[in-house]
């Protein structure tokens, strides 16, 4: 019997999907210590307002609050800059098209697969005010039209 891949999904950045077109995304792997690890397991992290760079060929994370774990007694930074763990090549590839004018990584969710922690990152273009507004009276539209038949079959 095949068994599925598990995934524990402990937050998603709802913020991103609203403010940025999202055109690839990537998963990679956290390095993360002992309590930061128990932590999110609890659920404490929060990717708002994070964002990742390329620097030296390496891809950190910067911005993501991970709550200090309630039974330890060691304390570290719950804002601290974290590797995140990738093949070379897709390194190469997100330093060529994050360099393009208007480009951004952005940390989509963060969750558990099998035991590893694992974040999703998209690589992303801003959206203009005009799209935010259009895209919200799709989502209207949309909701009136369920509705409209969700009343119309009863």
């Amino acid at each position: 019997m095949v068994q599925k891949k598990q995934k524990k999904t402990i937050n998603t950045n709802r913020q991103a999907h609203r403010d940025f077109h999202i055109d690839r995304t990537y998963e990679a792997g956290l390095e993360l210590l002992g309590n930061e690890v128990k932590s999110l397991r609890d659920g404490g992290a929060n990717l708002k307002g994070s964002f990742a760079r390329v620097e030296n060929g390496e891809l950190f994370l910067y911005n993501m609050h991970i709550n200090p774990y309630k039974y330890s007694r060691e304390e570290c930074d719950p804002l601290r800059r974290r590797k995140l763990l990738l093949h070379k090549a897709e390194i190469k590839q997100l330093v060529v098209k994050s360099s393009q004018q208007g480009y951004t990584l952005v940390p989509l969710k963060i969750y558990f697969k099998r035991s590893y922690a694992k974040i999703e990152i998209g690589l992303a273009r801003g959206k203009r005010q005009y799209d935010k507004r259009v895209a919200l009276k799709e989502k209207q539209a949309k909701r009136e039209i369920t509705r409209t038949l969700r009343l119309r079959n009863k």
